[in-house]
């Protein structure tokens, strides 16, 4: 095995190393760098602001359930509802 202090040492060096330069594939302006990146950056924001308006409500939610009064039972008990069944005729 060689290492590369001894490679430099040696006499079989190659005289010239070709140096491969590529190109991007695409190459992009850099506003349209910008653009992409800010509608990036304000989806991400929107999805957050609905991500967290979706958790509030649930939290919400679970809030009013837990603390309901025995009266919550009997709150809507006189309202008339349109049920055809079980009237017996």
């Amino acid at each position: 095995m060689r290492f590369l202090s001894n490679y430099r040492d040696s006499d079989d060096k190659p005289d010239e190393i070709p140096v491969v330069t590529t190109a991007p594939p695409f190459p992009e302006d850099e506003e349209d760098s910008t653009l992409i990146k800010t509608v990036g950056w304000v989806s991400a924001g929107l999805g957050a602001v609905a991500l967290g308006l979706l958790i509030g409500r649930e939290l919400r939610q679970r809030y009013k359930f837990n603390r309901r009064t025995p009266y919550d039972a009997y709150a809507h008990a006189g309202d008339e509802q349109d049920v055809d069944f079980g009237l017996g005729i």
